[in-house]
C-alpha cells in the first residue's frame, strides 16, 4: 500500500463570535491530512487535526512539526502507531479517519442506517454564551426548529440571568417536551458548586457538564455524590491517555454522564476504551464534536452512529462557519443526517 501524504492548513471563520466561560473564538486553524496514492489520483483520503488552543491536550506553537513528524512515520512504516499517538489525540483523530477514509475508497467509513440515509442522529441545539437578549434570542429559534433537547453554556454572564433564562424555557415546556442540558465549563468556584446545582436542579435539568475546573478529582466526586443534578464530564478527561488512568478517574470520581470528543479525548480508538470502561461502570456518555468542519464532524457522526445510544449527541456544529467545506449534512427537526447520494468534496476542491 504505497501512499504520500499531504498536510493542508486551514482557518475556519465563525460566522459570528462563540463565546463560552474560558473565552470567545473567532477563527479556529485546523489542519487537514490527505493520503493518497501517488499512481492513482481517485485513491485518496482525508481526516482533519482541529485542536482548541486553548483546550487541547496536545496543542503548543511546535504542532505542525509534530503532526509532519507522525505524517512521515506513517508514510515510511504504513501502519499508525496509535501507542505512539495517545498523548496527540487530535492528531491520532485525523489519521485514523484519513486512513479509514483511504482505506474504504469512500466518505462512507462506517456503513450503518445514517450513512445509508435512513435514519438521523438526534441531537441537542447549542445555545452560545452572549447577553441575555443574544441567547434568548438563539432559545426562542431553536424552539422553532424543533429541537427536544437545548444545551445552554453558562458561567460568562450573571448567574441570576441565567436562572431567569431556563426559567423562561421552562414556563412554555415541561420536562416531558425539552430536555434541557447546561454545560458551565468549569466556571463554578468549589465553595459555591453545590448551592448553584440545588437552584439548577429547580428546573427540571437533565444534566450539568463540567460545573467546576478540571484535576479537581476529590471535589468532583463529593460534587457527584451529593448533587441533585446529574453531572456529565468532558474537560476532565482531556490528558488521560492510558486505560489504567481512565478507569481510576471514574472509579474515583464516579460521574452520572461522560461526554466524549474525539479530538481532545484520544481520537476514535481512544474514546472507545472511554467507553467500554464506562459502560462497565455503568457510567451513561454521550458523543460531542469539537468546532471540528464537516470534514470531522461526518466522520464522527457516522462512528457515532456505529453505536445504539438513545440520547440526543453534541452534532450540531456544522453551521458555525462562513468558509465550512461543504457536505452533505443536514438538520432537519432536531436530527443530523447524511445524503450518501450528496456531493461530496473532490480531491481537487482540496488542494
Amino acid at each position: 500500500m504505497e501512499f504520500k501524504i499531504k498536510i493542508i492548513p486551514y482557518t475556519l471563520q465563525f460566522k459570528r463570535p462563540a463565546g463560552t466561560s474560558r473565552g470567545v473564538y473567532h477563527d479556529h486553524k485546523i489542519w487537514y491530512v490527505v493520503i493518497y496514492s501517488p499512481s492513482d489520483h481517485q485513491h485518496w483520503g482525508i481526516g482533519e487535526c482541529a485542536p482548541l488552543f486553548d483546550l487541547s491536550c496536545d496543542y503548543n506553537e511546535d504542532y505542525e512539526q509534530t503532526l509532519k513528524r507522525f505524517c512521515k512515520e506513517l508514510e515510511q512504516n504504513k501502519i499508525l502507531d496509535k501507542e505512539a499517538l495517545r498523548h496527540y489525540p487530535s492528531i491520532l483523530f485525523g489519521l485514523e479517519t484519513a486512513l479509514r477514509h483511504y482505506e474504504s475508497r469512500s466518505f462512507k467509513l462506517w456503513d450503518n442506517s445514517f450513512t445509508e440515509g435512513k435514519e438521523g442522529i438526534p441531537i441537542n441545539g447549542l445555545i452560545w454564551m452572549g447577553d441575555f437578549q443574544y441567547m434568548h434570542e438563539q432559545i426562542e429559534a431553536k424552539m422553532e426548529q424543533g429541537f427536544h433537547c437545548i444545551k445552554l453554556k453558562i458561567g460568562a454572564i450573571n448567574f441570576e440571568d441565567e436562572i431567569k433564562l431556563l426559567k423562561h424555557i421552562r414556563k412554555h415546556f415541561s420536562a416531558d417536551q425539552i430536555t434541557l442540558r447546561v454545560d458551565a465549563n468549569g466556571a463554578f468556584a468549589p465553595q459555591e458548586a453545590l448551592d448553584k446545582l440545588k437552584r439548577l436542579s429547580e428546573l427540571d435539568l437533565h444534566s450539568i457538564e463540567q460545573p467546576i475546573r478540571a484535576g479537581q478529582w476529590d471535589e468532583m466526586a463529593r460534587l457527584t455524590k451529593e448533587t441533585p443534578l446529574p453531572i456529565a464530564l468532558d474537560e476532565e478527561l482531556i490528558g488521560i491517555h492510558q486505560p489504567e488512568e481512565k478507569r481510576r478517574l471514574l472509579e474515583t470520581i464516579r460521574p452520572q454522564y461522560i461526554i466524549l470528543k474525539p479530538t481532545l479525548h484520544g481520537g476514535i480508538s481512544g474514546s472507545e476504551e472511554w467507553i467500554r470502561l464506562a459502560e462497565e461502570l455503568k457510567i451513561d456518555w454521550w458523543i460531542t464534536s469539537a468546532l471540528e468542519s464537516n470534514i470531522g464532524l461526518n466522520a464522527i457522526a457516522q462512528w457515532c452512529a456505529t453505536f445504539d445510544n438513545p440520547l440526543p449527541q453534541g452534532l450540531g456544529t456544522g453551521g458555525l462557519y462562513t468558509n465550512n467545506i461543504e457536505m452533505p449534512l443536514t438538520i432537519k427537526g432536531d436530527c443530523l443526517w447524511s445524503n450518501p447520494n450528496g456531493q461530496f468534496p473532490t480531491l481537487d476542491n482540496l488542494i
